[in-house]
C-alpha cells in the first residue's frame, strides 16, 4: 500500500516491481547483484484516481506513460536495491501528488487605460523612428 495523501492510497496490485543489473560503477556487485527497479503503476486502470487526475497525471508523466495506461519509473541510484524501491515508490508518489491538484482557472482581465496609451505612443515613437530611416536628400550646396 502507496500512501499518496490522507485521501488517496495506491493498492498493492496497481504496482508491480521488476529487478535488474544497474549500470554503472559497482565493482563485482554490479556483475551479479540486481540493484536497478523499475516500478509500473497500472494508472488508467486505478480506481483511485478521477479521470481529471488521470489527464493531469499523464500529461506530467510524459515519456514515462506507456500506450496501456501504465507509468514505468525507473530507478538505479544506489548500490542497495532497498533504497531503490524507496526511491521509485517516493517519485511515483510525488508524481501522483503534483496530479491531485486542480489547476486555478485563469480569470480574463482588461488592459488598463493608462497601459493602452503607453502602448499607443510607443508604437507612434517606434513609427517616428521608422519614418527617419528613409534616404537623405542631398544638401544644396549655395
Amino acid at each position: 500500500m502507496l500512501r499518496i495523501n490522507d485521501a488517496i492510497s495506491i493498492a498493492d496490485w496497481e504496482l508491480s516491481e521488476q529487478f535488474s543489473r544497474a549500470q554503472g560503477p559497482g565493482g563485482q556487485n554490479v556483475n551479479k547483484v540486481s540493484t536497478a527497479v523499475e516500478l509500473r503503476f497500472e494508472a488508467e486502470r486505478s480506481p483511485h484516481l478521477s479521470p481529471a487526475v488521470k489527464a493531469r497525471l499523464r500529461r506530467l508523466a510524459g515519456r514515462r506513460w506507456t500506450q496501456d495506461g501504465a507509468i514505468i519509473i525507473a530507478v538505479q541510484d544506489t548500490r542497495s536495491q532497498a533504497r531503490n524501491r524507496e526511491i521509485a515508490r517516493e517519485r511515483l508518489a510525488e508524481l501522483i501528488g503534483k496530479a491531485l491538484p486542480a489547476p486555478r482557472p485563469r480569470i480574463a482581465t482588461r488592459p488598463t487605460q493608462g497601459s493602452q496609451r503607453r502602448r499607443l505612443a510607443g508604437k507612434a515613437l517606434r513609427g517616428t523612428v521608422k519614418a527617419l530611416r528613409g534616404r537623405v536628400a542631398p544638401a544644396e550646396e549655395g
